[in-house]
Protein backbone atom coordinates (compact mmCIF):
# COMPACT_ATOMS: atom_id res chain seq x y z
CA UNK A 1 0.00 0.00 0.00
CA UNK A 2 2.80 2.50 0.76
CA UNK A 3 3.65 2.47 -3.33
CA UNK A 4 0.29 3.19 -3.93
CA UNK A 5 1.39 6.54 -5.30
CA UNK A 6 3.97 5.14 -7.67
CA UNK A 7 1.14 3.84 -9.64
CA UNK A 8 1.53 5.44 -13.52
CA UNK A 9 -1.97 6.71 -13.72
CA UNK A 10 -1.64 9.22 -10.67
CA UNK A 11 2.25 9.33 -10.37
CA UNK A 12 3.96 13.09 -11.09
CA UNK A 13 7.15 10.76 -11.53
CA UNK A 14 5.54 9.43 -15.20
CA UNK A 15 4.90 12.07 -16.30
CA UNK A 16 2.47 12.38 -19.89
CA UNK A 17 2.31 16.28 -20.00
CA UNK A 18 4.80 18.85 -20.79
CA UNK A 19 4.21 20.95 -17.80
CA UNK A 20 4.69 17.63 -15.37
CA UNK A 21 7.91 17.02 -17.49
CA UNK A 22 9.05 19.93 -16.20
CA UNK A 23 8.07 19.46 -12.25
CA UNK A 24 9.83 15.86 -13.07
CA UNK A 25 12.55 17.26 -13.97
CA UNK A 26 12.48 20.14 -10.83
CA UNK A 27 12.13 17.63 -8.53
CA UNK A 28 15.04 15.75 -9.53
CA UNK A 29 17.17 18.46 -9.28
CA UNK A 30 16.10 19.39 -5.53
CA UNK A 31 16.50 15.67 -4.63
CA UNK A 32 19.98 15.15 -6.28
CA UNK A 33 20.89 19.10 -4.63
CA UNK A 34 19.69 17.58 -1.11
CA UNK A 35 21.08 14.57 -1.20
CA UNK A 36 24.49 16.06 -2.44
CA UNK A 37 24.01 19.12 0.63
CA UNK A 38 23.34 15.79 3.14
CA UNK A 39 26.82 14.42 2.00
CA UNK A 40 28.81 17.69 2.27
CA UNK A 41 27.29 18.31 5.69
CA UNK A 42 27.99 14.73 7.16
CA UNK A 43 31.23 15.04 5.75
CA UNK A 44 31.67 18.32 7.45
CA UNK A 45 30.54 16.52 10.64
CA UNK A 46 32.48 13.48 10.36
CA UNK A 47 35.90 15.14 9.85
CA UNK A 48 35.33 17.34 12.53
CA UNK A 49 35.04 14.92 14.59
CA UNK A 50 37.64 12.11 13.71
CA UNK A 51 39.93 14.62 12.03
CA UNK A 52 43.46 16.00 13.25
CA UNK A 53 43.36 18.15 15.79
CA UNK A 54 45.72 20.67 15.01
CA UNK A 55 44.66 24.38 14.85
CA UNK A 56 43.37 26.31 12.33
CA UNK A 57 44.06 29.97 11.97
CA UNK A 58 41.56 32.38 12.34
CA UNK A 59 41.75 33.08 8.15
CA UNK A 60 40.78 29.65 7.51
CA UNK A 61 37.86 30.11 9.87
CA UNK A 62 36.69 33.24 8.35
CA UNK A 63 36.89 31.87 4.80
CA UNK A 64 34.98 28.39 6.12
CA UNK A 65 32.10 30.11 6.96
CA UNK A 66 32.18 32.73 4.57
CA UNK A 67 32.29 30.25 1.88
CA UNK A 68 29.63 27.60 3.48
CA UNK A 69 27.49 29.81 5.52
CA UNK A 70 27.33 32.82 2.58
CA UNK A 71 28.65 32.02 -1.05
CA UNK A 72 27.35 28.17 -0.92
CA UNK A 73 22.89 28.97 0.18
CA UNK A 74 23.32 31.57 -2.08
CA UNK A 75 24.27 30.22 -5.10
CA UNK A 76 22.43 27.24 -4.36
CA UNK A 77 19.32 29.55 -3.61
CA UNK A 78 19.82 31.61 -6.53
CA UNK A 79 19.33 28.08 -8.76
CA UNK A 80 16.47 27.12 -7.08
CA UNK A 81 14.89 30.46 -8.06
CA UNK A 82 15.41 30.55 -11.67
CA UNK A 83 14.33 27.00 -12.10
CA UNK A 84 11.58 27.97 -10.82
CA UNK A 85 10.99 31.36 -12.13
CA UNK A 86 11.71 29.47 -15.64
CA UNK A 87 9.15 27.28 -14.95
CA UNK A 88 6.13 30.06 -14.49
CA UNK A 89 3.13 30.03 -17.49
CA UNK A 90 4.25 31.74 -20.16
CA UNK A 91 0.94 32.54 -21.74
CA UNK A 92 0.90 35.65 -24.43
CA UNK A 93 -1.52 37.66 -23.81
CA UNK A 94 -4.29 37.01 -26.62
CA UNK A 95 -3.28 33.55 -26.84
CA UNK A 96 -6.49 30.85 -27.07
CA UNK A 97 -5.97 27.71 -26.03
CA UNK A 98 -7.13 24.56 -28.38
CA UNK A 99 -9.78 23.67 -26.29
CA UNK A 100 -11.47 25.46 -23.40
CA UNK A 101 -13.02 23.29 -20.20
CA UNK A 102 -15.06 25.11 -17.17
CA UNK A 103 -14.90 22.90 -14.11
CA UNK A 104 -17.32 23.29 -11.15
CA UNK A 105 -16.22 21.64 -7.97
CA UNK A 106 -18.99 20.29 -5.22
CA UNK A 107 -18.97 17.99 -2.56
CA UNK A 108 -17.83 15.56 -3.92
CA UNK A 109 -18.34 15.43 -7.64
CA UNK A 110 -16.89 17.29 -10.67
CA UNK A 111 -19.06 19.72 -12.86
CA UNK A 112 -17.61 19.65 -16.17
CA UNK A 113 -18.79 22.58 -19.77
CA UNK A 114 -16.62 22.00 -23.23
CA UNK A 115 -17.08 24.57 -25.36
CA UNK A 116 -17.14 23.44 -28.78
CA UNK A 117 -15.91 24.74 -32.15
CA UNK A 118 -18.84 27.44 -31.95
CA UNK A 119 -18.61 28.04 -28.38
CA UNK A 120 -21.23 26.07 -26.74
CA UNK A 121 -21.20 24.59 -23.86
CA UNK A 122 -21.16 20.81 -23.29
CA UNK A 123 -22.31 19.18 -20.32
CA UNK A 124 -20.51 16.23 -19.18
CA UNK A 125 -19.43 15.14 -14.94
CA UNK A 126 -16.54 13.30 -13.67
CA UNK A 127 -14.13 12.31 -16.22
CA UNK A 128 -12.20 14.95 -18.26
CA UNK A 129 -11.27 13.72 -22.10
CA UNK A 130 -8.59 15.84 -24.02
CA UNK A 131 -6.80 15.21 -27.02
CA UNK A 132 -2.91 14.63 -27.08
CA UNK A 133 -0.59 17.63 -28.53
CA UNK A 134 -3.32 20.40 -27.61
CA UNK A 135 -3.13 22.74 -24.79
CA UNK A 136 -6.03 22.87 -22.77
CA UNK A 137 -7.34 25.69 -20.43
CA UNK A 138 -9.03 25.12 -17.44
CA UNK A 139 -11.62 27.60 -16.01
CA UNK A 140 -12.18 26.62 -11.94
CA UNK A 141 -14.05 27.79 -9.62
CA UNK A 142 -16.58 26.30 -6.85
CA UNK A 143 -20.18 26.21 -5.36
CA UNK A 144 -19.34 25.52 -1.94
CA UNK A 145 -15.66 24.90 -0.27
CA UNK A 146 -12.10 25.62 -1.45
CA UNK A 147 -11.29 22.25 -4.05
CA UNK A 148 -7.82 22.08 -5.59
CA UNK A 149 -7.86 20.54 -9.20
CA UNK A 150 -4.90 18.24 -9.99
CA UNK A 151 -3.40 15.47 -12.59
CA UNK A 152 -0.30 14.52 -11.20
CA UNK A 153 0.65 13.06 -14.77
CA UNK A 154 0.04 16.03 -16.80
CA UNK A 155 1.25 19.36 -14.28
CA UNK A 156 0.58 21.05 -11.16
CA UNK A 157 -2.22 22.19 -9.06
CA UNK A 158 -4.94 24.60 -9.15
CA UNK A 159 -7.50 25.64 -6.27
CA UNK A 160 -10.77 25.89 -7.07
CA UNK A 161 -12.18 28.42 -5.03
CA UNK A 162 -15.93 30.00 -4.52
CA UNK A 163 -16.64 33.26 -6.24
CA UNK A 164 -13.73 33.19 -8.04
CA UNK A 165 -12.46 31.72 -11.14
CA UNK A 166 -8.84 30.38 -11.70
CA UNK A 167 -7.43 29.08 -14.73
CA UNK A 168 -5.36 26.52 -15.48
CA UNK A 169 -3.34 25.52 -18.64
CA UNK A 170 -1.92 21.98 -19.35
CA UNK A 171 -0.80 20.32 -22.57
CA UNK A 172 -1.25 16.39 -22.79
CA UNK A 173 1.77 14.74 -24.95
CA UNK A 174 0.81 10.95 -24.32
CA UNK A 175 -2.27 9.11 -24.99
CA UNK A 176 -3.85 7.15 -22.09
CA UNK A 177 -5.81 6.88 -18.85
CA UNK A 178 -4.89 8.70 -16.30
CA UNK A 179 -6.42 9.86 -12.54
CA UNK A 180 -7.01 13.57 -11.51
CA UNK A 181 -8.33 14.33 -7.67
CA UNK A 182 -8.83 16.77 -5.25
CA UNK A 183 -5.85 17.88 -4.07
CA UNK A 184 -7.39 20.57 -1.35
CA UNK A 185 -9.15 18.56 2.04
CA UNK A 186 -13.20 19.35 1.46
CA UNK A 187 -14.89 17.38 3.74
CA UNK A 188 -15.87 13.83 4.72
CA UNK A 189 -15.35 12.36 0.91
CA UNK A 190 -12.43 14.34 -0.02
CA UNK A 191 -10.46 10.82 -0.39
CA UNK A 192 -13.18 9.74 -3.00
CA UNK A 193 -13.63 13.29 -5.08
CA UNK A 194 -11.39 11.59 -8.00
CA UNK A 195 -11.53 11.64 -11.54
CA UNK A 196 -10.67 9.20 -14.72
CA UNK A 197 -8.73 11.40 -17.27
CA UNK A 198 -8.87 9.95 -20.76
CA UNK A 199 -6.20 11.48 -23.30
CA UNK A 200 -7.17 11.02 -26.95
CA UNK A 201 -5.85 10.91 -30.30
CA UNK A 202 -6.83 14.32 -31.83
CA UNK A 203 -9.75 12.27 -34.45
CA UNK A 204 -10.94 10.23 -31.27
CA UNK A 205 -11.32 12.95 -28.81
CA UNK A 206 -13.42 14.87 -31.87
CA UNK A 207 -15.64 11.80 -32.31
CA UNK A 208 -15.73 11.10 -28.64
CA UNK A 209 -16.91 15.48 -28.29
CA UNK A 210 -19.53 15.32 -30.95
CA UNK A 211 -21.18 12.28 -29.57
CA UNK A 212 -21.17 14.12 -25.92
CA UNK A 213 -23.03 17.12 -27.97
CA UNK A 214 -25.82 14.60 -29.20
CA UNK A 215 -29.25 13.67 -26.84
CA UNK A 216 -29.74 10.65 -25.04
CA UNK A 217 -31.05 7.71 -27.15
CA UNK A 218 -31.65 5.23 -24.53
CA UNK A 219 -35.44 3.84 -23.71
CA UNK A 220 -37.23 2.54 -20.24
CA UNK A 221 -36.97 5.96 -18.76
CA UNK A 222 -39.99 5.82 -17.22
CA UNK A 223 -38.69 4.05 -13.26
CA UNK A 224 -36.21 6.82 -13.67
CA UNK A 225 -38.70 9.84 -14.12
CA UNK A 226 -40.95 8.24 -11.92
CA UNK A 227 -38.36 7.74 -9.23
CA UNK A 228 -37.79 11.74 -9.64
CA UNK A 229 -34.07 11.65 -10.63
CA UNK A 230 -35.01 13.86 -13.18
CA UNK A 231 -35.45 16.66 -10.29
CA UNK A 232 -31.52 16.09 -9.43
CA UNK A 233 -29.86 14.88 -12.90
CA UNK A 234 -29.93 16.13 -16.69
CA UNK A 235 -30.09 13.63 -19.24
CA UNK A 236 -30.71 15.38 -22.73
CA UNK A 237 -33.45 14.30 -24.83
CA UNK A 238 -35.61 12.94 -21.67
CA UNK A 239 -35.13 14.80 -18.18
CA UNK A 240 -33.94 18.83 -19.26
CA UNK A 241 -34.78 20.25 -15.29
CA UNK A 242 -32.42 18.95 -13.31
CA UNK A 243 -28.92 20.49 -12.13
CA UNK A 244 -28.53 19.45 -8.69
CA UNK A 245 -26.28 16.69 -9.57
CA UNK A 246 -24.01 15.27 -12.33
CA UNK A 247 -25.16 15.49 -16.15
CA UNK A 248 -26.19 11.70 -16.75
CA UNK A 249 -27.21 12.04 -20.67
CA UNK A 250 -23.94 9.77 -21.68
CA UNK A 251 -23.34 8.39 -18.09
CA UNK A 252 -22.58 4.98 -19.14
CA UNK A 253 -19.32 6.18 -21.54
CA UNK A 254 -18.03 6.76 -18.16
CA UNK A 255 -15.53 4.43 -16.08
CA UNK A 256 -16.42 4.90 -12.15
CA UNK A 257 -19.26 5.58 -10.37
CA UNK A 258 -19.12 8.80 -7.63
CA UNK A 259 -16.49 10.75 -8.97
CA UNK A 260 -14.12 7.85 -8.87
CA UNK A 261 -15.33 6.18 -5.85
CA UNK A 262 -16.59 2.87 -7.96
CA UNK A 263 -16.05 1.13 -11.24
CA UNK A 264 -18.91 1.18 -13.38
CA UNK A 265 -20.84 -1.90 -13.23
CA UNK A 266 -24.19 -3.02 -12.39
CA UNK A 267 -23.58 -4.63 -9.22
CA UNK A 268 -21.85 -1.53 -7.91
CA UNK A 269 -24.82 1.05 -9.69
CA UNK A 270 -27.56 -1.20 -8.10
CA UNK A 271 -25.40 -0.95 -4.42
CA UNK A 272 -25.05 3.07 -4.87
CA UNK A 273 -28.63 3.42 -5.18
CA UNK A 274 -29.60 1.32 -2.15
CA UNK A 275 -26.70 3.10 0.05
CA UNK A 276 -24.54 6.45 -1.36
CA UNK A 277 -24.05 7.72 1.80
CA UNK A 278 -22.73 4.20 3.20
CA UNK A 279 -20.60 4.10 0.23
CA UNK A 280 -19.58 8.31 0.11
CA UNK A 281 -20.18 9.77 3.08
CA UNK A 282 -21.38 13.37 2.40
CA UNK A 283 -23.16 12.62 -0.39
CA UNK A 284 -26.10 14.17 -1.45
CA UNK A 285 -28.03 11.76 -3.05
CA UNK A 286 -30.60 10.00 -1.44
CA UNK A 287 -31.17 5.95 -1.11
CA UNK A 288 -33.34 4.09 -3.00
CA UNK A 289 -33.52 1.66 -1.07
CA UNK A 290 -37.26 1.47 -0.22
CA UNK A 291 -37.72 1.15 -4.71
CA UNK A 292 -39.32 -2.61 -5.13
CA UNK A 293 -36.30 -4.54 -6.89
CA UNK A 294 -37.73 -4.62 -9.92
CA UNK A 295 -38.02 -0.49 -10.29
CA UNK A 296 -34.56 -0.05 -8.53
CA UNK A 297 -33.27 -2.62 -11.42
CA UNK A 298 -35.12 -1.05 -14.11
CA UNK A 299 -33.28 2.79 -13.29
CA UNK A 300 -29.83 0.62 -13.42
CA UNK A 301 -30.44 -1.22 -17.22
CA UNK A 302 -31.74 2.29 -18.20
CA UNK A 303 -28.38 4.12 -16.94
CA UNK A 304 -26.64 1.61 -18.38
CA UNK A 305 -27.97 2.11 -21.67
CA UNK A 306 -26.98 5.72 -21.55
CA UNK A 307 -23.90 5.35 -24.19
Amino acid sequence: MGLAACNTEQSALHPAGSDAVDLANLFWFMTIGGALVWCILMGAAIYAVVGKKRPRSERFADRFVFVGGVVFPTTGLAALLILGLALLPDWAEGDVPDLRVHVVAEQFWWRLDYEDADGMAIASANEVHLPVGATVEFVLTSTDVIHSFWIPTLGGKMDAIPGRSNVLRLRPEKAGVYRGVCAEFCGSSHALMAFPVVVHEPDDFAAWLAAQGQPATAAGAEAFLAAGCGACHVVRGISDAGSVGPDLTHFAGRRTIGAGTLPLTAANLADWLVAPAHIKPGVRMPSFATLPDDERQAIVDFLLELK
